[in-house]
């Protein structure tokens, strides 16, 4: 029974530099604050970070999944906030879940938290689905 205050089940995706190239790669964003530590570095980041696009479609498929297909999803928003950090050799957690807040009808309205090594990366993140 879904109702107002239903937390949705957590899923953790993992994301590591193999990932970002791939990424990358797929989507034409070649901009080296995805890919080279050294130039990362050299413009203030505190290391490679991942295309924001990449977390957004991440935290999308989380809602799609749930929707049961991406048709349903009427709504999808979000602000990035903070950066995920993906330094050399390592697999970093985006982690996501929801809570739905309202209900009208058949349409579902969830508050998303997406974070990253316990930081929020994400922000006034929401759907509306139709279940």
């Amino acid at each position: 029974m879904i109702e107002i205050g239903t937390v949705l089940n957590e899923h953790v995706f993992s994301i590591d530099r193999a990932l970002l190239k791939a990424y990358a790669d797929a989507s034409g964003d070649q901009n080296l604050i995805h890919q080279n530590e050294e130039f990362a570095l050299s413009v203030g980041l505190p290391n490679v970070i991942a295309h924001g696009m990449l977390t957004m479609a991440l935290v999308g498929k989380y809602i799609s999944d749930w929707a049961g297909d991406p048709a349903n999803v009427n709504e999808f928003s979000a602000r990035f906030i903070k950066p995920v950090i993906v330094p050399a050799h390592e697999s970093v957690d985006l982690t996501v879940n929801a809570t739905v807040v309202e209900i009208n009808g058949d349409r579902i309205k969830v508050e998303i938290t997406a974070t990253s090594a316990g930081v929020k990366v994400l922000g006034m993140a929401k759907a509306v689905v139709t279940k």
